[in-house]
């Protein structure tokens, strides 16, 4: 009875098409209608007859392709408009007679140019035309003299009218990817601006009467061409953020103290060598973004900027202080400098190098023969001449780590990482991958063939690229003399040929992948929304921006690959040396490694030498608290520990995953060690673990004391007996991975005084993700029986019944009507290696009922089933993958979620540790799979993460656009809500932007 009274209706996000008849008669007071989200083709004719009270008319994201003349004429009241985000090619003329209107948008439609009658709205406050298809500035906004915000981004404008001085009223313009080039002088005579966006225009430089602008206070000058700092900004004292990221700087002038009330400064992705020592002087600073460039040393005193709380260093060549120090934020930066000032510095050049291959590639001979040292002798006539020690052996023992001092005059010294090239060595290889080292690729030119190049070189690079991107990287070909010289130079030239083949490849494919996500940003996101077969199907723009920043990275940290291929042979001690002379030039070059010289405080000096110092040298690993205590020896708070002790693990002198949630408590300074016990689990070697065990069952039963019957027999049938249930053992570990602790315990026989130890080391492999325990229940003892543990990467059997199951049948092999849900990772590039021997250990804790094979596991959560599969790629152009899948019947389906949703979570950790890695993630098409789809639909995995759609029941499958998918099948429950940004936050709009 009293809707005559509403003066504010909201019918947004309905679905509406129509508008009834009588809506103005009824609503006699309404002053403010909403009909945004709707799926309105043309303005309601109803709207007009509230035209002589109606003041704000919002009818955004709907489908407008025309206004009616009519009912725009009517509408002489409106003070606010807002068309955006549909999809009109034009405005009426009729337009110009809203005399009122203060503000109107039109962003986000199909606008080749504005109607004349656009120059009446003379009360007209804001004004948003971006995201449009007009190509000149409109003449018609220069007679708009109360205009105070315009937004002209992302229309090809190509440049300004000199009288755009016109709109002196003018305080905020947005000129976003507008193409403009240059600025006219007249633009400078804009003195009322306070907020200015010139981001991705192409400009070079500034007319220097641009320092008239003295009331700006945000100036975003982002993704343009300047070399240098534009001196026409150091005037504007009353600048309060500044924006210059992806330019060209190479230097900060030191006037910019001048800039005193700067409280946001960003200059990331710039070519910035050095800051100037004023720039500690902008002690307002809150926001300091300076990633992306080539800075090597932060000036003294930079503690003082100790407002800064939003703070981006990366991907800087950082040697003073380090990097480890820079990236924990100001405070720590400032406790380094004070300390380095009052202590006396040390230097340590030291150098982590990688040796890595396939098997007999010649790595350990290789090594033999570069760090042992030449010594200086003399034969019959006198004459002196320089002998080399034998060739040892040419197979290696595993992984094996070697000190060599390249350089004694200079101190120079390699620790050299020997890394053995057999397959089962590959869950454990990437451990001691890390930033700062240079990897040496080592390749048997004897045995090289142009087919072989992927498994002996892409690979590994695609390997390495992943784990460390922007890794340097060596090419060293081995067995030269085997060779002839035309077919040495072939091979040598036929390696560097694919290596640049591969990186071409790799490059366009980034960058036709991030062309598609530009592409899906420049569509609105209700146009993205609206249809299944739009690339980026309901993908939230933060979601894009997510996926466009990881691609730019991506392109921007490939390999460091020396060029070109080095031909050595280890007969011959002049290749021998210039091998030697090329790692030593490489490693002293400061562009490629500036931190190899840095002068680092004396404390951590002492640190390291703590740790090697008995008794802590004697074990084989401490805990973060024993190094803590040890820092406190040193002079280190337990916050600034972690910086010294990743400069050590980065130096190669100690591992210290400081990534790893289940790893990151343990430091592990016991290399040779550690290194010995891995190995004992990973050489595949039959005969040596059975030596190994035999060894260890001298003076001692073989059941970990219990009686056993192999005691009465006489001594030689004891032994017999007892070799025969080790080589049992042996094989079940070689073929399923299965060995009891008690077997383990023998193994490791050196390593282990008491019972404890044994503990401590299958919780450490436990955390590797090497082994599981297979029948100790959850949280509870074994109460005395056998623990049996099980090392995925060594099953070799299959599981038939999981893979009927993932097919959509049951144990039985019939069919269920069940809905499917599976999650798919897809990896083009590369699959990380023994990424799904780790996440097979990782998941243990949320199943029960497991069944394991070489690529699948079955299991259960609860009573729900799951099962995750490997598919190694059969071709070049298909990408490996990994899925988690699961099912219910609909109404329940809520508990496939639950039991997959943690599943994921595990898989994406072990993801984090691989920064250079491409890989993508989709939901598949419930139906799809059902009917036993080979290709079924993929809904982009970045659903994930968003909330379901409100008021949508069912999504399209593309495959067949007649089926319907419920959304139950694509969205989780309880995703992580994305809250929109508004576009009044001037910082807000550009930090999206």
């Amino acid at each position: 009875s009293n809707i005559g009274d509403i003066e504010v209706l909201n019918l947004g996000n309905n679905g509406l098409e129509e508008v009834p008849e009588g809506l103005g008669s009824a609503l006699g007071s309404l002053r403010v209608l909403v009909l945004r989200r709707n799926r309105f083709a043309r303005l309601p004719p109803a709207v007009a007859e509230l035209g002589h009270h109606l003041t704000e008319l919002d009818l955004s994201h709907n489908r407008l392709t025309a206004l009616g003349a009519e009912v725009v004429s009517a509408l002489r009241e409106l003070r606010k408009l807002n068309l955006s985000h549909n999809q009109l090619p034009a405005l009426p003329s009729q337009l110009g007679v809203l005399a009122h209107l203060e503000e109107l948008d039109v962003s986000f439609n199909r606008l080749a140019h504005l109607p004349d009658s656009l120059s009446c709205l003379y009360r007209l406050r804001t004004l948003d035309v971006d995201h449009n298809q007009l190509t000149a500035f409109p003449r018609q906004l220069l007679q708009l003299a109360a205009l105070e915000e315009l937004d002209v981004s992302s229309n090809r404008l190509k440049g300004l009218p000199d009288d755009i001085s016109a709109l002196r009223a003018l305080k905020i313009l947005w000129l976003s990817g507008a193409e403009l080039g240059t600025l006219p002088i007249g633009f400078c005579e804009l003195t009322s601006l306070e907020s200015l966006m010139l981001d991705n225009n192409g400009l070079q430089d500034l007319p220097t009467q641009f320092s008239q602008l003295q009331r700006l206070k945000m100036l975003n000058l982002s993704s343009n061409h300047f070399e240098e700092f534009p001196a026409a900004l150091l005037p504007l004292a009353g600048l309060e953020e500044l924006y210059l990221s992806r330019n060209q700087l190479t230097s900060v002038p030191s006037l910019i103290s001048g800039l005193g009330r700067l409280l946001t400064l960003w200059l990331d992705n710039n070519r910035i060598r050095y800051l100037p020592d004023s720039i500690v002087e902008l002690t307002g600073l809150e926001e300091l973004v300076l990633q992306g460039n080539q800075i090597a040393v932060l000036p003294d005193n930079f503690g003082q900027l100790s407002r800064v709380g939003l703070w981006k260093i990366k991907d800087n060549p950082l040697i003073q202080p380090p990097y480890e120090v820079c990236m924990k934020g100001i405070p720590y930066i400032a406790a380094y400098q004070k300390e380095l000032a009052h202590s006396q510095p040390a230097v340590q050049p030291r150098l982590k190098l990688l040796l890595m291959g396939h098997k007999a590639a010649g790595k350990t001979l290789l090594r033999h023969c570069l760090t042992e040292e030449i010594v200086e002798g003399s034969h019959a006539g006198g004459d002196k001449q320089k002998n080399y020690p034998p060739s040892p052996p040419a197979s290696s023992k595993g992984i094996e780590v070697t000190s060599w001092t390249a350089d004694a005059s200079r101190g120079l010294r390699f620790i050299v990482y020997d890394l053995a090239g057999d397959e089962s060595y590959e869950v454990i290889q990437p451990f001691f991958l890390s930033p700062g080292a240079l990897y040496v690729l080592v390749v048997n030119l004897a045995t090289y063939e142009p087919r072989c190049f992927p498994s002996t070189v892409g690979s590994f690079l695609h390997r390495v690229g992943a784990r460390v991107p922007h890794a340097v990287v060596c090419i060293v070909g081995t067995h030269a003399d085997l060779c002839e010289e035309r077919e040495l130079e072939e091979k040598c030239l036929d390696i560097h040929r694919q290596i640049a083949l591969q990186e071409k490849h790799d490059a366009e494919g980034l960058s036709r992948l991030a062309q598609v996500v530009d592409e899906a940003l420049a569509r609105d996101f209700e146009l993205r929304s609206a249809s299944p077969h739009a690339a980026y199907y309901g993908v939230s723009d933060k979601n894009l921006r997510r996926r466009k920043a990881h691609f730019q990275y991506l392109l921007n940290h490939r390999l460091q690959i020396l060029s070109p291929v080095l031909p050595v042979s280890c007969r011959d001690p002049r290749q021998l040396q210039r091998l030697r002379d090329k790692l030593l030039s490489v490693a002293e070059h400061r562009e490629i490694f500036p931190n190899l010289h840095r002068v680092l405080p004396r404390s951590w000096q002492v640190l390291e030498e703590l740790h090697f110092q008995p008794p802590q040298a004697q074990r084989l690993w401490l805990s973060w608290w024993d190094s803590a205590r040890l820092g406190l020896q040193a002079g280190l708070t337990e916050d600034r520990l972690q910086s010294a002790l990743s400069y050590l693990h980065e130096s190669g002198k100690l591992l210290y995953f400081e990534d790893s949630p289940a790893l990151k408590e343990h430091v592990f300074h016991n290399l040779t060690r550690l290194i010995d016990i891995l190995n004992v689990f990973f050489q595949r070697d039959a005969s040596l673990l059975l030596h190994k065990l035999l060894l260890g069952t001298s003076g001692e039963s073989e059941g970990e004391g219990e009686s056993s019957p192999v005691m009465s027999l006489p001594t030689q049938s004891q032994d017999l007996l007892r070799a025969t249930q080790l080589h049992h053992y042996v094989e079940g570990f070689l073929l399923h991975g299965l060995l009891p602790a008690h077997v383990i315990r023998l193994l490791l026989k050196p390593h282990i005084q008491a019972q404890q130890d044994l503990q401590l080391l299958l919780e450490l492999l436990e955390k590797m993700g090497l082994c599981y325990c297979l029948n100790k229940p959850k949280g509870k003892p074994l109460n005395g029986s056998t623990a049996w543990y099980k090392f995925p990467c060594y099953v070799q059997n299959e599981v038939p019944h999981a893979e009927a199951w993932i097919n959509g049948t049951n144990l039985a092999g019939q069919s269920f009507v069940a809905e499917q849900l599976q999650i798919e990772y897809s990896f083009p590039f590369t699959f990380p290696p023994g990424l799904f021997a780790r996440y097979s250990v990782q998941i243990n804790s949320h199943v029960v009922h497991r069944s394991d094979g070489k690529f699948q596991i079955f299991a259960y959560r609860g009573k729900v089933p799951v099962v995750v599969s490997y598919r190694p790629a059969k071709g070049v152009l298909q990408p490996d993958t990994l899925s988690i899948a699961s099912h219910a019947s609909l109404p329940n389906i809520w508990t496939a979620w639950q039991a997959i949703t943690p599943l994921v979570e595990e898989l994406n950790v072990l993801l984090q540790e691989w920064p250079g890695l491409h890989y993508t993630v989709h939901i598949l098409c419930s139906k799809c799979l059902k009917r036993g789809s080979p290709n079924p639909h993929a809904f982009p995995g970045e659903l994930l993460s968003q909330p379901r759609p409100e008021g949508v029941a069912e999504i399209i499958c593309p495959k067949n656009g007649s089926e319907r998918v419920n959304v139950a099948l694509v969205y989780p429950p309880t995703p992580t809500v994305i809250s929109p940004c508004s576009k009044k936050n001037v910082g807000e709009k550009h930090r999206n932007q």
